[in-house]
């Protein structure tokens, strides 16, 4: 049986009878209901064009308003412009605030005035193909688009004559130089440059870089050819290299790591020593403390962050040992031994020492020195308890260990204010032999990997310094031609300090 509540209509009493209403009642009854809703719509549909007869006269209002404010602006003098619109300091801070962080795209960048402008006519309609030629011209929209030039059908080739002459003074005959390639070279100096941007910049093989320059520029170089100008312009920028390792001795802080570079299928080693300004990259068969002492000498003046290697322990100066590298190998052992708990409380009170420390060292200048010393002592005597662990387990006894052997490099970075408690920067040097090894596998000779290793450190060095590297490198080997010695960085800086400030004087 249907038990179905049957609800009433609209307007209708709940107990009205609607089984027992006849034919002809329901029939009116619909009418009457269908009226009354008619007319509620009526209703509402006056109400709706009075709204939007509202709204329209609004927006109407608001767009002549916009458009006053707008002629306005545009005829108002810059020193009449208001204040929020000035380009003041307050307000360029503001606005670094909001934009938004990371690269900058090509949508939001400023646009450089054109160098050339095309213009692009409208002969025919392009939605039904109308003749367009002689309508005229209603409005021209404009964009500003950057490209490369065209790729030429072959290279430049130049035949550079030298002049020969009798010197009365010198009494011999002397020649003319050609600035367009090395002496004896026939490749010019703009592609030389490229390769090695390619070469060490951009981590790319020789062979793709072969197939590059055939493919763009129809310029056939083989392999052995590059790496035969890589290798000279090696040994060319090698006072550069030694003006590179220069600065990083002369600094207060050096960063050391090492990773392994095969050369001619025999394991080599690829040394980074390493400052925020100078990058200096040395290739080395030996991976123990003969090559640091090669490099630093026997002392250095500053700290030296580096890993736990024990090549670096022999060199007397101020070491800060990565914390990142040990820590890293305690999460390993807390990981696959999750039931070892003492390892976890050791991991915890390692951690918890080490931001002690760095909120030491951030206090320096609040506190009195000898407040200082007593704290840091504090902190040494902590770092030395919890190293002296109670019946370790042996588990914890080996974590133990590797730290104890870095116990005195564990806590310098406290006394120095430059300096941090992970070797990271170092890392990031060394990622880009990393990844040119990963690329290329090493290196077929020993003087292919001393050139990589001159040109990479002139490449980071200059990026360090915000230096344009083909820039610097295509001057630098121009003074050479010139010279017969290399341009050096701190040559080249001194000359684009001048040009900046005969520009401001001018």
């Amino acid at each position: 049986m249907n038990t179905a509540k049957i609800l009433p209509f609209p307007g209708i009493s709940p107990d009205f009878g609607l089984r027992t209403a006849s034919r002809p009642e329901l029939i009116q009854m619909v009418l009457k209901l269908q009226a009354q809703l008619d007319q509620e719509l009526l209703e509402k549909n006056t109400e709706i064009a009075d709204l939007q007869k509202k709204l329209a006269e609004k927006e109407a209002e608001l767009a002549k308003y916009v458009k006053a404010e707008i002629n306005k602006t545009a005829n108002q003098p810059s020193s009449k412009q208001p204040e929020f619109d000035k380009n003041t300091g307050a307000n360029r801070k503001k606005r670094r605030k909001k934009r938004r962080k990371g690269r900058v795209g090509a949508g939001n960048r400023p646009k450089p005035a054109p160098d050339v402008v095309n213009i692009n006519p409208l002969n025919s309609c392009p939605e039904c193909a109308c003749d367009l030629t002689t309508r005229p011209v209603v409005e021209v929209a404009s964009r500003i688009v950057e490209d490369i030039p065209a790729i030429p059908e072959k290279t430049i080739v130049s035949e550079e004559q030298q002049e020969r002459k009798w010197c009365p003074t010198c009494s011999k005959i002397v020649s003319s130089v050609s600035e367009a390639a090395l002496p004896g070279s026939d490749i010019g100096l703009r592609t030389l440059c490229l390769i090695a941007y390619f070469w060490v910049v951009c981590a790319i093989s020789m062979p793709s870089i072969a197939a590059y320059l055939q493919n763009f520029f129809r310029l056939s170089l083989s392999t052995a050819g590059i790496s035969r100008m890589m290798i000279r312009l090696g040994k060319i920028m090698i006072p550069v290299h030694d003006e590179i390792l220069d600065d990083v001795k002369g600094g207060k802080l050096i960063f050391a790591d090492e990773t392994g570079w095969r050369v001619k299928g025999v394991l080599w080693w690829l040394w980074i020593f390493a400052n925020k300004r100078s990058a200096y990259y040395w290739p080395d068969k030996k991976r123990g403390s003969a090559v640091v002492a090669k490099i630093l000498g026997d002392a250095f003046a500053g700290l030296l962050v580096t890993d736990a290697w024990c090549a670096y322990q022999k060199i007397v100066c101020a070491k800060q040992t990565c914390m990142a590298h040990l820590l890293r190998k305690i999460r390993k052992f807390r990981d696959a031994y999750p039931d070892q708990f003492s390892i976890v409380m050791f991991y915890k009170k390692l951690t918890r020492l080490l931001d002690d420390g760095e909120r030491l060292k951030e206090m320096r200048k609040e506190i009195a020195e000898d407040i200082f010393a007593h704290r840091l002592e504090l902190l040494k005597k902590r770092l030395h308890k919890l190293l002296a662990w109670d019946n370790p387990s042996n588990i914890l006894a080996e974590v133990i260990a590797k730290v104890a052997r870095q116990e005195e490099y564990v806590l310098t970075f406290v006394s120095h204010p430059e300096a941090p408690n992970h070797n990271n920067y170092g890392e990031y040097i060394i990622k880009k032999g990393v990844l040119k090894r990963k690329v290329s596998g090493g290196s077929m000779s020993a003087e292919g990997v001393m050139a990589y290793a001159v040109i990479q450190s002139i490449a980071q060095t200059c990026h360090l310094r915000h230096v344009p590297f083909v820039g610097f490198l295509t001057q630098s080997l121009l003074h050479y031609i010139r010279t017969g010695n290399p341009l050096l960085l701190a040559e080249y800086e001194a000359k684009i300090a001048t040009q900046e400030e005969e520009k401001k004087a001018a």
